[in-house]
Formats: C-alpha cells, structure tokens, sequence
C-alpha cells in the first residue's frame, strides 16, 4: 500500500500538472465547424441557384445543413455577406470592389458565365452603342447582370437610365423578347440556363457577337473573352451559324473571413466535384481556380490548391479529420510538458524508493566497528542494540517488488555488521 502511495505522490502532480497544461492548451483550440450556414444565390430559376442546390447534396454527405437563400443576384449576396446574413455566396466576378477584402475573401473562381445579349429580329444594332433608344432588359437592382450590363452600356454611350431600360430578367426577360415586348436582353449565366437556352434555340431571335472583346477584357479586367463556336448549339441545323465571341467575367465562390477553415475544405471539394469537368467555355480540371477573383484569396483555399485536401481529410470522416486537426494545436506545448515530466519522474521516484534502504546504512556505517576502529566492549554492546533496533525497524519497510532485491541486500548487511560486532567482543573476551 505504501508503495502505491509512494507511486501516487509522485506521478500524481506529474499527471495534475500534465491535465493543466492541456486545459491550458484546449483554450486555443478552434471551436468546432458549425453544422449549418446560409449560402446565397440567386433567383430560384438561375444558375447559381442549381448550383447552390448541388452544394447542398454534397455537404450533406458530411452531415452539414446548406440553406439556400434566394436573392436578386450578386450585388445583394455582397451586402448579405457583409450583414452576416449569409457566411458564402455565388457572386459575379467584377461586382465586389477591394473595400469588400475587409470582410470577406474569396474562395475560388467556379466557371465562366458570358454575357448574352440577344437581339429581336428587325432591330438594327450590331454594336451596344446602337441600343440607345431600344427597350432593353438589364436585370433587377442588385443583380450582377444589372451591374456588368450598365457598366458595358455607359462604357458605349448608352444611358442605363434612360427609358427603355427595364429590370426584367431570365425567363420573364426571354419571354418578353419572344413577345415582342422588348428589343434586347442581357443575360449573364452559363450556357444551360434555361433563359439562355430557350433564346439560343429561338426563331426571331439573334445573339450579338463582341468583335471588340479584346477591347473590353483591357478595359476590363474582370472580364475574359470566350468564343462559342459555329455548330455548338445545334450541329444538324448549325446553331450558331459562325463562331460568336463573348465577354465573360467569371461566377466567383465567396465568403465572410470567419467563416470555419473547415468548411472552405468542404466548399472546395463540392466546387471540384461540381464545376471540375469543364464545359462549353472551360476545358477540364480549368475550374475551380485561384485567378479571376476580385478579392484576396483566403488562405485555406490557398492551401487547398497547392496541396489538396489534407491527408487527414483523405483517410478520415470529416467529424474525425476535424477533431484531430482541432486538437493537434495542443500537442506541441503538451510534448514540450509531458518531455521533461517524462524524463524527471521516473528518477524521482527510484530515488523516493531507495531513500528508504539506503538511509540505513549512514547507521550502519556508524556501528562497523571496521569503520570507525573503536573496539570498546561499551560501544561494542551499543552497536549490538542499535542492530536490533534497526533489524526491528527495517522489518517494517515495504518497497515494491522490483527493489526487493536492495532491500534482502540490507537485511545481509545488517547481519554481517553484527558478526563483525560479535567477533570484536569476543575477541575481547
């Protein structure tokens, strides 16, 4: 029992100072990845809005909730971002400004999504600065259409404030165009929207081509020139007739700067499954990509594309990955504790247990009459007695079984001491 004692008083402050130095620690670990968080989008018929849904399914895979919440479009997605309304979202490359790189950052750059403009047949206009006076459709306030549509226009002449400009867009917009009702629509979205789509297919209905692009993209530098080419839409019918040139800015993933590094891992792996394979306007393995971004990159993402998901997110759950990355912030300053508590108590405690039998032997040495080389038949008989009493005392001694061997040791010394004792006094005799 003495021995277990012994054990506790000196592993237990070695254990209690160990506990400490991990509580410590604990209080700089990351808090855990939230389970939830909203991403912005778009109208519920847009792109970024299918998108966002796709995102949804992935992430659910590891057990996180996406709430998608619908906006006008990528000027109000920003002011959602900045409100903490929403912690990601989908926002046109060229529509956030550096003021915006207080808050937020930018995650990757997911596809191209060019701007359409078609043209009612009869409409004279090859060029954007010959739509002044039509009706044209720019989008919705907030829109990202509406910002790059206005942008274009006023940048040829055109007063985005005039009268016929109106707010319609996607479906409504396309509609419209069909109908008669307006003269032009600008469209930013990808090929497979369902407006772009029902327009590319449309009689009636003709796209313009920006033979300038190389004059906008300098002008520009959010916006890339991209070229649909003759036949994609329809190779039987040859839609469209020639190789048509866009400008294009980029559909950016974006968020708040607190957002958990966990979930950025998680964002960027749902962007690679979504957008990875390329489409009409990018070859594969081109998105997501760290260029065409407005704002900084952050730093996780930053990671992710030089390296990848980490090794621990490749061969763990991401519940598991998570917990052991949260926690690695502990191990240095625990290993720089535990090192040295490690080394030190072991010898502590081989010393507490030998103490006990080698504290005999400054008594032992005190009585050798070999020694100390008085052989008075008093101290002789007093050295008789105090064997004795050590004999009785070490008797009641308990160290554990691996030192058993330097206590039997004693109990052999103990004895030969009084020999030598006994040989002295009768020799006197």
């Amino acid at each position: 029992m003495r021995a277990a004692g012994d054990f506790l008083k000196i592993f237990g402050p070695a254990v209690l100072v160990a506990v400490g130095g991990f509580v410590v620690a604990y209080q700089y670990v990351d808090p855990a990845p939230p389970d939830r968080f909203v991403l912005a989008t778009a109208s519920s018929d847009g792109a970024y809005h299918r998108h966002g849904e796709r995102y949804r399914e992935i992430l659910a895979r590891h057990d996180i909730t996406v709430e998608l919440l619908q906006t006008a479009g990528s000027v109000e997605n920003l002011r959602l971002l900045h409100e903490g309304a929403a912690q990601v979202a989908f926002v046109q490359g060229g529509t956030a400004s550096p003021a915006d790189g207080g808050e937020l950052e930018a995650l990757a750059s997911l596809y191209f999504e060019p701007l359409w403009v078609f043209l009612r047949d009869g409409v004279q206009a090859g060029r954007l600065s010959e739509l002044a006076g039509h009706r044209v459709a720019v989008g919705p306030h907030g829109s990202g259409t509406r910002a790059i549509a206005v942008e274009v226009l006023r940048a040829n002449g055109v007063d985005p404030a005039s009268p016929g400009i109106s707010d319609l867009a996607g479906r409504a917009a396309a509609a419209a165009l069909l109908a008669g009702e307006l003269d032009a629509v600008f469209l930013v979205s990808g090929i497979d929207a369902p407006a772009v789509t029902s327009l590319l297919t449309a009689e009636g209905v003709r796209l313009i081509s920006f033979t300038r692009a190389d004059a906008y993209t300098r002008r520009f530098r959010h916006l890339s020139s991209v070229t649909l080419p003759e036949g994609a839409i329809d190779l039987a019918r040859d839609r469209p007739a020639r190789d048509v040139t866009l400008i294009a800015p980029t559909a950016n993933l974006m968020a708040r700067k607190d957002i958990h590094p966990a979930l950025v891992d998680l964002l960027m792996a749902a962007a690679d499954e979504v957008h990875g394979a390329g489409g009409m306007f990018a070859s594969y393995g081109q998105f997501p990509s760290p260029k065409y971004v407005d704002l900084p990159l952050s730093k996780e993402a930053e990671r992710y594309f030089e390296s990848g998901p980490s090794f621990l997110r490749r061969v763990l759950p991401f519940w598991a990955a998570t917990l052991v990355e949260r926690l690695a912030v502990m191990i240095v300053p625990l290993v720089a504790l535990l090192f040295p508590l490690i080394r030190i108590t072991p010898p502590v405690y081989r010393w507490r247990i030998r103490s006990r039998i080698y504290r005999w032997y400054r008594e032992l040495l005190a009585i050798d009459p070999t020694v100390h080389g008085d052989g008075a038949e008093p101290r002789l008989r007093k050295g008789l007695e105090d064997i004795s009493r050590i004999e009785r005392e070490v008797a009641h001694v308990e160290v554990p079984l691996s030192y058993a061997d330097q206590l039997y040791a004693l109990r052999v010394h103990i004895e030969l001491v009084r020999d030598k004792l006994n040989a002295a006094l009768g020799a006197q005799r």
